[in-house]
C-alpha cells in the first residue's frame, strides 16, 4: 500500500482540486477522506459557498478513493443533492464504496462542515478501466 505522502504527490497533479485549497486527510481500502478550508474565492455572489465548490471536493475526493492505489477509475454519472450552507471554516468529505463491481463502482460523498452540518450527498457510478 502507498503510503499518504505518495499519495498526495500523485494526486498534486489534480491541479484544480489542489488550487482550489483541497487535500487529502486520509484514504483506506474503498474510502476517502478530503478537505478544504473556505476562503473568499470558494464564495458565490450572496456570500455562500458555490455549489461547485462541493461538487469539486466530491470528485476530488471519489477520484482518491478509486485511484490512490492504481489509476484507471474514471466518473461515468454524479448526482448532488444540497443539504445546507456551510457555517463553518472547513469543509471535509467522505467517500464509502457502496458497490464495488467487475467494471463499474458505485460511492457516496458526504460532505460536512467543520460543524457537523451536512451540506451535501453526492453519489458517483465509476467505471474501471484496468479490467
Amino acid at each position: 500500500m502507498k503510503t499518504i505522502e505518495e499519495i498526495r504527490e500523485f494526486f498534486a497533479n489534480d491541479r484544480f482540486a489542489t488550487e482550489n485549497d483541497m487535500v487529502i486527510d486520509s484514504v483506506g481500502e474503498n474510502t476517502a477522506t478530503c478537505s478544504m478550508v473556505i476562503g473568499p474565492k470558494h464564495m458565490n455572489a450572496v456570500g455562500a459557498v458555490m455549489g461547485g465548490v462541493y461538487f469539486t471536493l466530491a470528485d476530488f475526493t471519489f477520484a482518491v478513493a478509486t485511484n490512490h492505489e492504481q489509476s484507471g477509475v474514471v466518473s461515468l454519472n454524479s448526482t448532488i443533492n444540497y443539504h445546507s450552507a456551510a457555517k463553518g471554516e472547513k469543509i471535509i468529505c467522505t467517500a464509502k464504496c457502496i458497490k464495488n463491481g467487475k467494471t463499474t463502482c458505485c460511492y457516496e460523498m458526504s460532505l460536512k462542515d467543520d460543524t457537523d452540518r451536512l451540506l451535501a450527498t453526492v453519489v458517483t457510478t465509476g467505471f474501471n478501466t484496468r479490467k
